[in-house]
């Protein structure tokens, strides 16, 4: 359906064709200098939430050489503090992605995305401070609320702004700049979790300096624009044109449409309801991601927070499985960077697809190795498919849903990622102690062939198709 046309369910009314001429106008935005700025800014912010997610699985080898983590029964929770803790970051980011998101549709994309970026930003400082497990797995459930909420915001936000032909393209350049975070967190892992300076352990200083950067990104982003769909969809279409036209001009478009008053009987802005993703038009979209994203979080959360541990059970001490760590996780940046080369030529649900399948072969191969480089090589090859997986599920899952329910929506399904992962963190943990690294390999395996089942068979496609018309 091209864009004069009028839309499903035969809304055709004034305020339907201004919110076309307003997406034929974001889908029209050259890639210059200028947008892919503002996709740099909009991704600072993610960076440093990865940053914060990933350093969980880096730091925990601090916290327990501090005694302030116990393995096994000792735990606060009668469980390892390790997995009590990987629990509580993601039961947090269930809380935020699933309770907090819709507050997005609610007060706007650029409002809920500096909020959330303070946040857990203040939290995370907090959590450094502390001399007990209870209070750093306190903090980091708090955290986590925040960091749900963020990455929900961002997918839609970025979604929203980027035209059509390069919104894949587009996920995988940010999520590059977003997982440059990973080899960061490991690297300064290695180096300074064995280390005091000050009489601060080295764990602390990994959390301060990712809790105070973030900070910083939040005073450097204030002058983010608002999503002139979400603007539209409020019936704010005098402001949606001029961020339109403010984004034009930094793009190096010569002349901006000039803006037409709606008239008084134009539909009023609608509100999205939970009762709304659950009706014929988007049920099974619905059921879809929450299913898909509960199963991809144990691939890609299961390998990328384990990874240490994972090592370590392959038999490397632990400043070799950090150093190790480090080489491996080089993939996720790298990975984003090579796929976003190609990332606009494939149907995005067949990058799950493929990428899924990646993980599988690698992942079977890891579990058979003893080799030092190949384990190397093949985590690599697995934490490259996570980053190809990754860049391809938050562009399709914001992609399938409209504008008034994007974030309601999009929050509900990812929340399913964290939830699985409250539980996947622990159940890993037990794997790991009685079956070793194959058993968890194993687990993670299975995972990823029904993310590849479900979205082979259930996934609409969306590549090159304005966001109105999915």
């Amino acid at each position: 359906m091209s864009d004069t046309c009028a839309p499903e369910m035969g809304r055709t009314n004034k305020k339907t064709l201004n919110n076309k001429t307003l997406s034929a106008r974001i889908d029209a935005l050259p890639a210059s200098a200028g947008l892919w700025r503002f996709i740099i800014l909009l991704s600072l912010g993610g960076f440093f939430e990865l940053y914060d997610l990933f350093e969980t699985g880096y730091i925990s080898s601090g916290l327990l050489a501090e005694n302030i983590f116990h393995i096994g029964s000792a735990g606060v929770f009668g469980i390892s503090d390790q997995a009590a803790f990987a629990s509580s970051t993601f039961l947090g980011l269930f809380f935020g992605a699933s309770l907090l998101a819709p507050n997005a549709d609610r007060f706007g994309r650029r409002m809920t995305f500096m909020f959330a970026l303070a946040w857990y930003g203040c939290f995370s400082l907090l959590m450094s401070f502390q001399n007990s497990a209870e209070g750093v797995i306190a903090c980091r459930f708090l955290v986590g609320i925040g960091l749900g909420l963020e990455l929900v915001t961002i997918d839609t936000y970025l979604t929203e702004w980027v035209p059509s032909h390069m919104r894949s393209r587009a996920f995988a350049f940010a999520f590059f700049i977003q997982f440059l975070s990973v080899p960061a967190v490991a690297l300064m892992s290695w180096w300074l979790v064995p280390q005091t300076f000050f009489g601060l352990t080295g764990w602390r200083y990994v959390v301060i300096a990712g809790a105070l950067c973030s900070l910083v990104v939040w005073i450097v982003r204030k002058n983010l624009p608002e999503s002139a769909r979400w603007l539209a969809q409020q019936g704010r279409h005098e402001d949606a044109h001029n961020v339109v036209s403010a984004m034009e001009k930094r793009c190096g478009v010569a002349n901006s449409p000039a803006y037409i008053a709606q008239e008084s009987t134009a539909e009023l802005p609608r509100k999205g309801t939970f009762r709304e993703i659950w009706s014929p038009e988007y049920r099974k979209r619905t059921l879809m991601l929450t299913v898909m994203n509960f199963f991809q979080a144990i691939g890609f959360f299961g390998f990328g927070n384990w990874l240490p541990a994972l090592l370590s059970g392959k038999g490397t001490t632990v400043t070799h499985s950090l150093l190790y760590a480090f080489f491996i996780t080089l993939a996720y940046p790298l990975g984003s960077l090579i796929c976003s080369r190609y990332a606009d030529k494939i149907e995005n649900k067949w990058q799950i697809v493929l990428s899924s399948l990646m993980t599988v072969v690698f992942g079977t191969l890891f579990a058979l190795q003893t080799n030092p480089v190949m384990l190397v090589v093949c985590g690599f090859l697995i934490t490259y498919s996570n980053a190809w997986l990754t860049f391809s599920y938050h562009a399709y899952q914001t992609e399938v849903f409209p504008t008034h329910i994007r974030a309601r929506a999009v929050g509900f399904c990812y929340s399913f990622s964290r939830l699985s992962t409250v539980f996947s963190s622990i159940l890993i943990g037990l794997i790991l102690q009685y079956a070793g690294t194959q058993g968890v390999i194993a687990f993670i395996v299975v995972s990823m062939i029904i993310v590849m089942l479900v979205i082979g068979i259930f996934g609409p496609k969306t590549r090159g198709i304005n966001l109105e018309n999915i």
